[in-house]
């Protein structure tokens, strides 16, 4: 099934600690984004994230990095989706050489993975479930 991805910059609002740390959830917050287009795509209808089956936040995020946010059903049921998701960091700050430098990373580093489900009612499915 198709793929969807988004990329935000964290931004200081975003930063939750010290040191410009991104609190995790803002990751899972772009997980649920990610999560609305694809059950847009797939079904018409936002529908409703039930539950998270893993997260693994595996880097830190801060400040001035840019994450990308990706995703992809992996399975559909009659009324739930299975997800799985995955978000990368493509650009970060370079403090170090000036407050305004930054650079695109040649390898994107894994910050954060998850799988969830997602649920559409029937009532409120329009399409014939095919990827649009």
């Amino acid at each position: 099934m198709e793929e969807v991805t988004i990329r935000v910059r964290m931004s200081s609002h975003d930063a939750h600690y010290g040191g410009g740390l991104v609190d995790g959830a803002r990751i899972l917050q772009l997980f649920g984004d990610v999560a609305t287009e694809l059950l847009i795509r797939h079904d018409g209808d936002e529908g409703l994230f039930r539950a998270y089956q893993s997260v693994d936040f595996l880097r830190p995020v801060y400040a001035g990095d840019f994450i990308e946010a990706s995703g992809r059903i992996t399975e559909a049921g009659r009324t739930s989706r299975k997800m799985e998701f995955i978000a990368r960091k493509v650009i970060m700050p370079r403090k170090e050489i000036s407050d305004s430098a930054a650079e695109v990373l040649e390898e994107p580093m894994i910050v954060c993975k998850a799988t969830g489900i997602c649920v559409v009612p029937l009532e409120k499915q329009r399409k014939d479930g095919t990827d649009s």
